[in-house]
């Protein structure tokens, strides 16, 4: 994924909640847009069935809704 988020990336692991949609599957925490060298090492995480998920590493919260 190459976008503008990318360039400049968020702060990984900064809020505990998040809501993501399909096009953010495969889902990883951290999430593609978010610098990872002040963070875990990604992990990615099964969201599709139960459509919440947390992640064992940080514990930030991630909820799947509809697009």
């Amino acid at each position: 994924m190459t976008t503008a988020a990318n360039a400049h990336p968020t702060q990984a692991n900064a809020d505990q909640r998040y809501t993501v949609t399909r096009a953010d599957l495969p889902l990883s925490c951290p999430l593609p847009s978010m610098a990872l060298w002040n963070s875990h090492p990604r992990v990615y995480l099964p969201i599709e069935a139960e459509r919440e998920c947390q992640c064992p590493y940080c514990g930030a919260h991630f909820t799947l809704v509809d697009d």
